[in-house]
């Protein structure tokens, strides 16, 4: 990975929070409100769940991120906390910013006292690459099936 890019725990960065929301809506179409309301939350909470992250590279431009949430919009409400909006901007792919970013989350939950992450994909090989195992199958809240994953924090 590039010496020169920052992962970030927005709780620690607050003043990222309007950028940050706003770069995951455009990645994700979620409202930017909605991650604005769950980015406040975690650095004002201080609770497990949320926490959201953002790299940043050289000039302090995101270039990805992940966040962490109860549920991430799926009918498997037991596996949970949930990894989620993993994202890294298509110029920044294939440099292990991904598997850092996985790294951090499942360090941060450990620390936290979380024992197990769990993330929902339609991917396949992926995520198996950073330690994580197919564990289940959920269906979306949009009615697409998906598959669980599952990493030890």
């Amino acid at each position: 990975m590039d010496e020169n890019i920052k992962i970030t725990n927005l709780r620690e960065t607050p003043e990222l929070i309007p950028s940050a929301a706003q770069w995951f809506s455009s990645k994700w179409e979620i409202p930017t409100e909605e991650y604005e309301t769950s980015m406040r939350e975690s650095a004002e909470s201080r609770a497990p769940v949320p926490q959201w992250f953002a790299v940043t590279d050289a000039r302090g431009k995101i270039t990805a991120g992940a966040g962490i949430i109860k549920n991430d919009f799926h009918d498997r409400k037991d596996l949970s906390p949930n990894l989620c909006a993993l994202f890294v901007e298509e110029q920044h792919r294939r440099r292990g910013i991904a598997g850092k970013l996985l790294d951090f989350a499942r360090e941060s939950m450990r620390r936290a006292g979380i024992p197990k992450l769990y993330l929902v994909t339609e991917h396949t090989s992926f995520y198996e690459r950073y330690g994580w195992r197919h564990t289940a199958d959920a269906t979306g809240d949009d009615g697409v099936k998906m598959r669980v994953y599952e990493a030890e924090c």
